[in-house]
């Protein structure tokens, strides 16, 4: 009955066609029929499968392949989702997908300072500066010598430079005659006038051929002086490859006031039209993120300041949170968070709400270029209170030249004993830092709580040390804000 059957079918698809095709399909069916069944069972076997002959690595090696082959093809996926529903994508939704920026970042503890520092290649050919990574400030910049190429043309007004500063003059200088594509912004152009004022522009030209001088001030009371110019920025990308990153705005700086020894100059990360990170938006898309090494980590120690939508894997140690950025204008250009209160050890303290409402001069602002953690008063009175019947019982120190309130003899000091930290964000997000980042090592044995009372009304400050062994990942499109406890490695 079946070879009968058999017969028949193939009469029929022999009418219709002589394809091979056809034959492999009554070849299967057969195959079918003979093993019992209705339908079609074939073993699929893992190409990582000890069944697999062609495989002879460990099973270290053989996840690992795994898992690079899993990320180029979840990669290739979106990147060909993208093409297909926006067919006419600029170029920055097309790099997005593709590659990102990666500047490795490092703890500037070596130097002295609590910054955190990129190095970079500034101008054509490039020349190598460190720069501070600054998300509190938008004037990327460094310390600069420039001659003007008109005979009508000087340099710094002289009554700019009357102060207590000092004029640029040390090895590590951008010299920006040696670059061929470095070119000033005219102090008459409307970018002057106009564009640039919220960085401090002096827009009154003394000469039309004068470039478009600028007097920087940074809250701790730096100052910096020079004159705005577009150059190219070289940076590394993901994939291995460089870019050149053309016409930047960037400060070059001529005489300054206040410590910059550890630096050459600032990156500036604010939310801003000219920040370094507004450039970049419309080539690699609107995302950066950062993991701060410990805060006295030495130099070769290091982590990644990313700009993009492709991440380089960084361990986390739990699951990434979101919570909402607030990008307003009270804030200026800086990061800010929407915070509800603060618990210690599970118990929240209830601190008065107009502390985190930015709208009556408060909020919460994340900050890598501040070290420390800053906040109003109210604020900071509880939670010191809350943190100190911890440490009561041990000695209590005076350390000279530290801003702290409460210092102490950290022997015999017991971290397990210390009631854990949160900041509470209003939309149920919470921000545990590890307990070395509020009780901070300040000298040989010596400890101290580390948070500082800021007067009111300002907003409280996330400073970078509270933000070290944390991934943060900044995304100004859809104004959120993720992050997660990290190795940083």
């Amino acid at each position: 009955m079946m070879m009968m059957m058999m017969m028949n079918m193939w009469w029929k698809w022999k009418a219709c066609s002589n394809s091979i095709l056809l034959l492999l399909l009554m070849l299967i069916m057969l195959l079918a029929m003979i093993d019992g069944g209705c339908g079609m069972k074939l073993e699929l076997i893992h190409r990582n499968s000890p069944n697999n002959n062609e495989t002879s690595t460990s099973l270290v090696e053989r996840i690992t392949e795994l898992y690079e082959r899993d990320m180029v093809r979840q990669q290739h996926m979106i990147y060909r989702r993208l093409r297909h529903t926006h067919s006419h994508s600029t170029r920055r939704k097309d790099r997005e997908t593709a590659t990102s920026i990666a500047m490795r970042i490092r703890s500037a503890a070596d130097y002295g300072r609590g910054e955190y520092f990129v190095r970079v290649k500034v101008g054509t050919p490039g020349q190598n500066f460190r720069l501070f990574v600054d998300t509190g400030s938008d004037l990327t910049w460094t310390k600069c010598r420039y001659h003007c190429k008109t005979t009508n043309c000087k340099s710094l007004p002289v009554r700019l430079v009357q102060g207590e500063g000092r004029l640029i003059n040390n090895k590590r200088v951008f010299r920006a005659d040696f670059s061929s594509t470095f070119n000033t912004i005219p102090c008459s152009s409307p970018m002057c006038k106009i564009g640039l004022s919220h960085f401090f522009s002096l827009a009154t030209c003394r000469n039309p051929t004068d470039p478009c001088f600028y007097d920087y001030g940074y809250m701790e009371g730096s100052r910096i002086i020079g004159f705005f110019a577009n150059e190219t920025v070289s940076v590394n990308l993901t994939n291995g490859r460089k870019e050149k990153l053309q016409n930047v705005l960037v400060g070059c700086t001529e005489y300054m006031e206040g410590d910059f020894r550890a630096a050459d100059g600032v990156l500036g990360l604010g939310f801003s039209k000219y920040s370094f990170t507004a450039h970049l938006v419309e080539e690699f898309g609107a995302k950066f993120s950062y993991c701060l090494v410990d805060h006295l980590s030495p130099r070769n120690v290091s982590s990644y300041l990313l700009f993009g939508h492709v991440i380089v894997g960084t361990k986390l140690l739990s699951n990434k949170q979101y919570t909402k950025l607030v990008l307003a204008n009270e804030l200026g250009s800086l990061y800010g968070v929407s915070v509800s209160d603060i618990s210690i050890g599970g118990v929240l303290l209830k601190i008065p709400s107009q502390v985190w409402d930015v709208n009556l001069g408060g909020g919460t602002v994340l900050d890598s270029g501040t070290s420390l953690t800053y906040l109003s008063a109210q604020a900071y009175d509880l939670v010191m209170a809350a943190l100190l019947k911890s440490v009561s019982k041990l000695q209590r120190l005076s350390v000279d030249g530290v801003p702290f309130e409460y210092c102490f003899n950290s022997t015999g000091f017991d971290e397990s004993l210390v009631p854990r930290l949160r900041v509470h964000f209003t939309d149920g997000a919470r921000f545990e830092p590890p307990v070395k980042s509020y009780i901070i090592d300040v000298a040989m044995e010596t400890k101290c709580l580390g948070f500082v009372s800021s007067e009111w009304p300002a907003p409280s400050v996330i400073g970078n040390i509270m933000q070290q062994n944390h991934l943060w990942e900044f995304d100004l499109e859809q104004s959120t804000l993720g992050f997660a406890p990290s190795t940083c490695t």
